[in-house]
């Protein structure tokens, strides 16, 4: 009798397990054709656009550089955060570099690596529109102040449950 409750017990977990992989499958997946046609809009706009149109078009006058770091509030992930910290570590950027963090692994990265944290966003998925704009405001605030040359974001890339790719861009 216990063996058929636990296996009742496991049933169920695997059946809530599988809803919750499909609901972030789904969530990864909706939003890829938005950003790939908005990323092209904005490659096609800064390739034509004049030099000096707008502060973004081009590097910044400062000496850092800004790294948004973007990982996982939970471990038991297999290797995706390892992978994209291996990433991070093996990336020269130039000059001195700051970091924003989303996500509490992130924040242990940035403290045990000992690099400079400017600031950590707390929030939690699904992400909420208003939340991930505070983040662009106080990245474009730090850019246009003049101390930063270029803001690299770096993320775990969603290909398929299989693969993840770590990317800096």
């Amino acid at each position: 009798k216990s063996v058929k409750n636990t296996a009742q017990i496991t049933k169920a977990m695997q059946l809530v397990a599988a809803a919750k992989m499909k609901k972030a499958q789904d969530q990864a997946s909706n939003g890829r054709a938005y950003a790939e046609m908005l990323n092209k809009v904005l490659v096609n706009l800064k390739e034509n656009a004049e030099e000096g149109v707008h502060p973004f078009f081009s590097e910044g006058k400062g000496n850092k550089t800004l790294v948004l770091l973007i990982a996982s509030d939970k471990g038991l992930c297999g290797a995706l955060n390892t992978n994209l910290f291996k990433k991070l570590i093996t990336t020269q950027f130039e000059g001195d570099v700051e970091y924003v963090t989303i996500g509490k692994k992130a924040v242990q990265a940035i403290n045990r690596l000992r690099r400079t944290l400017l600031a950590d966003f707390p929030i939690k998925d699904p992400a909420k529109f208003a939340e991930v704009r505070a983040v662009g405001r106080f990245i474009q605030e730090k850019f246009r102040s003049g101390d930063y040359k270029k803001v690299f974001v770096v993320f775990n890339n969603f290909i398929n449950t299989v693969t993840v790719v770590p990317t800096i861009e």
